[in-house]
């Protein structure tokens, strides 16, 4: 039934705006300042710290009914986060791919979350830098100007982008309404593929059974020849391929695939090409490194991160498309509700949730544009070959030191290595170690079915003494599990 008038409550006013802006300033500028403060004292801090019993017991606290002051938000803040983050700012965080990210990115979140704009639709600034970035990326893969693309979380999601646009190609658009049924489609990958690839086909409905994962060479490339059989086999056997992901820097060793022959192999099998190039792609920035990915060019799809070595903030992961038509046909949903119009706010003739599973969008954009203005990527290129240099110098280190080994090749800037002395759960020890001592952040993997410690250079503040410390640190170690 109607809600009589009587049941209306009088309208009181609760809004969030603060009463005394002036007070409101000078705490945000405050803040604004011990950011910077912390981000140019870095070198000086443990790279990462484990919370106390009583930090975690606090995040235990009830719901809040009633406001809190500000200043005592921020002050908890200060206590019970600051000082317990990942550490991945830190020029001595090796772990993972992660980026350092900058103070022109800190600054670039802060004007975005003031626009608080919506970047599913409409025709607003936002959409316009956001296409502006697209086509930048585009033009660093050497994709063709009309292509499409998104800004996405992370190479996960423009992974899973792909897989569905690829999926709609081969089996059309009424795909989305009945289902994939029995069609038995398959892809192939290197058996070093993020395993992002294979939660991606699982979330597609094709199953992740449907995922080749192809052996590799011994540098650590996707091994042509067994794909090509493989291929042959599947078609023998009545299943249907349809993908080809290449990896441009895999996650353990930063291998790379022959891309130019992985595209040839695509296009002479009439076969979707998609490049996982979460931090790989970054070569492209610098002249020297760019030949490594020679053929990404010629792919239907590429994704990759910003939020890695080009050091935006979190999350900023992109995908581009040589193909609009077939991007949009994976995503397009028209509603009465969504309705374009030819003019006012509803017009814009390029509405981002055509593209992408997301209505609801942040202006992620902002950072992206923010950074490469600022910076302009011949910098961000020469950030990508410093890292890749004190790669090979950790190398040079490890084999002059007869206590280490390492046990990969150095491809780029990843570096995989051992104690001699120590067994698997040694090595494991030796890693949270030098994390709990705060001296360093290396993660491990297993290569060759052994333990090791990995150290991935990706941050822009790292130089040698970080690398030293690093050094120094293992073989400091008592190596306690």
């Amino acid at each position: 039934m109607d809600i009589g008038e009587d049941t209306i409550p009088e309208a009181i006013s609760v809004g969030l705006d603060p009463s005394d802006w002036t007070a409101l300033k000078t705490l945000g500028h405050r803040m604004l300042d011990e950011i910077f403060g912390q981000i140019a004292t870095l070198e000086t801090a443990p790279v990462w710290q484990a919370m106390p019993e009583m930090v975690r017991a606090a995040w235990h606290e009830p719901l809040p009914h009633l406001p809190t002051a500000l200043e005592q938000v921020y002050a908890d803040y200060a206590r019970l986060i600051a000082p317990y983050a990942s550490g991945n700012r830190h020029p001595r965080f090796f772990g993972w791919a992660q980026g350092g990210g900058t103070p022109v990115g800190v600054l670039a979140e802060m004007l975005a979350a003031g626009l608080n704009a919506n970047l599913g639709g409409r025709d607003h600034a936002p959409i316009a830098c956001e296409q502006q970035v697209i086509r930048w990326s585009a033009e660093i893969l050497g994709f063709p100007p009309e292509a499409s693309g998104l800004l996405v979380t992370g190479t996960s999601m423009a992974n899973f982008i792909a897989v569905l646009a690829a999926r709609v190609r081969v089996l059309g658009s009424n795909v989305r309404t009945a289902g994939v049924g029995n069609a038995r489609l398959c892809a192939y990958a290197s058996a070093a593929v993020h395993g992002c690839v294979v939660r991606a086909l699982d979330f597609a409905g094709l199953g992740s059974d449907c995922l080749r994962l192809i052996p590799t060479v011994p540098a650590g490339g996707l091994d042509l020849a067994i794909l090509r059989d493989r291929l042959r086999l599947d078609r023998a056997a009545g299943w249907s391929p349809f993908l080809v992901i290449g990896t441009a820097g895999s996650v353990d060793t930063g291998a790379i695939d022959d891309l130019a022959a992985l595209a040839d192999l695509c296009a002479e099998a009439q076969l979707w090409f998609h490049v996982d190039a979460a931090y790989g792609a970054a070569l492209l920035l610098s002249p020297a490194l760019k030949p490594k990915l020679a053929g990404i060019e010629r792919a239907d799809s590429v994704a990759f991160d910003f939020h890695k070595w080009l050091q935006v903030p979190y999350d900023a992961g992109c995908v581009v498309m040589r193909d609009p038509a077939a991007h949009r046909q994976a995503f397009e949903n028209p509603a009465p509700y969504l309705a374009r119009q030819p003019r006012g706010l509803a017009g814009g003739a390029f509405w981002p949730f055509d593209f992408g599973p997301d209505l609801s969008r942040g202006f992620r954009a902002l950072k992206v544009w923010m950074t490469l203005k600022t910076y302009g990527i011949d910098r961000l290129g020469a950030v990508v070959e410093q890292c890749c240099a004190l790669a090979r110098y950790l190398a040079e280190r490890i084999d002059g030191e007869p206590r280490l080994e390492r046990v990969a090749p150095v491809t780029l800037n990843i570096v995989c290595f051992r104690l001699r002395a120590g067994d698997d759960a040694w090595q494991a020890g030796i890693a949270a170690d030098l994390q709990e001592a705060g001296i360093a952040a290396p993660s491990t993997t297993v290569i060759d079915g052994r333990v090791c410690l990995r150290a991935a250079v990706m941050n822009h503040r790292t130089g040698r003494a970080d690398i030293d410390a690093l050094v120094a640190g293992v073989l400091g170690s008592t190596g306690r599990s």
